[in-house]
């Protein structure tokens, strides 16, 4: 197949950019050819890959009519979009050619795309997306205190929703998002769960000291992602433990130096290591015993946790989002009650997995095990008959 994969940016974040290499070089390893539509003018320098050696096309660079003219030129049997914050690009592809969507967050349904509200507790929302929205926006904190900011994501989020039923059909990283999307609108029949992978090396041999009470969080440091949630759980958590819990914080953001603080006041054993990749990054992990994911917003899926486990590290989490989707209760980690999601709730489920360190040990191989599953090779084959499913619908 010519598979035309759109995107925002050449370097995109959120770890979609990751996501287009891995994919991308799996879907030319499988015989099929591959272009680029971006709305950015010029690839930015970095690693090669498949994506970046693949024919590209540029909004901004050539203009739309030109560009959608040198697409009907190229003939793709399927677009695969995915992060697309000019919508006019979507809504011309789809007369190109069908068009599958990934959906990596919450757009279309949620004003703010967080789908959680900041008051009176940050907690994530299950309402479905509509004019009620707007009313509850500012007084429960859905997003930035901004009137033109709310209105102006308020009509894209509507733009975004009335495509749903046009794309051929989405694919989203988890039940959960599913679920979200069907009840905002989209054809049950449309949207299909493709989980997404763990990539990098196999588990550590490193011998687990059941001893040991180190936890590691890993990622960027927003209100989101609840890291004053873990370093008061791990204060707790460690007033009731015969050794105080230790903390390697790694990533960076805007709450660090408030998360510095936090941990400083509370006494709480923390190493703040900054933004880790590559090899680095797996060396902070394999230092830890556990994998802290406290995020309080309802992640689409977690990645981090297969990160860990294919290093062989068990996580706990709260029972958010899509989290589901690779953590099982007892099996590669533990689950925390989330309505809301509080440290104290975290904070049991710390001392529970650090008073039985063999169960917590044992986890070890099924959480590697449960990553080897969720492999790159298993999303691939799901994507390739969604993708052929639309291309041989034109």
């Amino acid at each position: 197949m010519r598979i035309l994969i759109a995107n925002d940016g050449f370097a995109d974040a959120g770890g979609v950019q990751t996501y287009l290499d891995a994919v991308g070089a799996g879907l030319v390893s499988r015989g099929h050819e591959i272009s680029m539509l971006y709305l950015d003018p010029a690839p930015i320098a970095g690693p090669p890959s498949a994506v970046t050696a693949a024919h590209w096309f540029s909004v901004s660079r050539d203009g739309a009519d030109r560009t959608f003219q040198l697409l009907r030129e190229w003939k793709p049997d399927v677009g695969f979009s995915h992060n697309m914050s000019d919508l006019t690009v979507d809504r011309r592809l789809l007369s190109v050619a069908p068009v599958v969507k990934f959906m990596h967050g919450y757009a279309g349904t949620c004003i703010g795309g967080q789908k959680m509200f900041g008051l009176p507790l940050a907690r994530p929302c299950s309402r479905t997306f509509g004019p009620a929205c707007l009313g509850l926006y500012f007084p429960r904190r859905c997003g930035l205190l901004s009137v033109s900011t709310l209105f102006h994501d308020y009509r894209w989020a509507n733009e975004q929703r009335d495509l749903f039923n046009h794309y051929h059909s989405i694919v989203v990283a988890s039940e959960h998002m599913r679920r979200e999307y069907v009840r905002g609108g989209a054809d049950e029949r449309k949207v299909h769960v493709d989980p997404l992978f763990s990539q990098g090396p196999d588990a550590s041999d490193r011998p687990l000291n059941v001893h040991d009470q180190t936890v590691v969080f890993l990622g960027r440091m927003t209100r989101l992602k609840g890291g004053d949630v873990l370093i008061r759980a791990a204060a707790e958590a460690s007033s009731r433990l015969p050794k105080p819990i230790e903390l390697l914080m790694v990533g960076d953001g805007p709450q660090r130096a408030a998360w510095e603080r936090l941990a400083a006041a509370l006494h709480v054993r923390s190493t703040f290591a900054g933004w880790r990749s590559g090899a680095e990054r797996r060396h902070w992990l394999r230092r830890a015993s556990l994998l802290a994911v406290s995020s309080t917003w309802p992640e689409p899926f977690g990645l981090v946790g297969l990160e860990a486990g294919a290093l062989g590290i068990p996580a706990i989490a709260f029972d958010v989002g899509g989290i589901r989707e690779w953590l099982e209760p007892g099996e590669n980690g533990y689950l925390i009650p989330a309505d809301p999601p509080r440290a104290s709730a975290f904070a049991d489920g710390l001392v529970a997995a650090f008073r039985d360190p063999e169960a917590l040990c044992a986890m070890r191989a099924k959480s590697h095990a449960k990553a080897r599953r969720m492999s790159l090779d298993r999303h691939l084959a799901q994507l390739e008959r969604i993708l052929s499913e639309a291309g041989t619908a034109k």
